[in-house]
C-alpha cells in the first residue's frame, strides 16, 4: 500500500513541476522578445528622430513657401 502512495505522488508532482516550467519559459519568451524590442528600437532611435524631423520640416516648409508664391 505505500508504494501505491508514492507512485501517485510522482505524477501528480511531474505535473506540477512541468506546470512551473510552463510558466517560467513562457515568462523567459516575453522577457526576450521585450528585450529584442527594446534593443531595435534603442539602435534605430536616432535614425527615426532625424528622419522624422526631416518629413516634419518638409510638410512644415513646403506648405509655407506655397502659400508664400500665391
Amino acid at each position: 500500500m505505500a508504494e501505491e502512495t508514492t507512485q501517485a505522488a510522482g505524477p501528480i508532482r511531474m505535473t506540477a513541476i512541468n506546470s512551473m516550467m510552463d510558466t517560467i519559459r513562457y515568462k523567459a519568451q516575453i522577457l526576450a522578445r521585450t528585450t529584442k524590442l527594446e534593443s531595435g528600437i534603442m539602435g534605430m532611435g536616432i535614425l527615426g528622430f532625424a528622419i522624422g524631423l526631416v518629413v516634419a520640416m518638409l510638410l512644415i516648409v513646403i506648405p509655407a513657401l506655397m502659400l508664400g508664391a500665391i
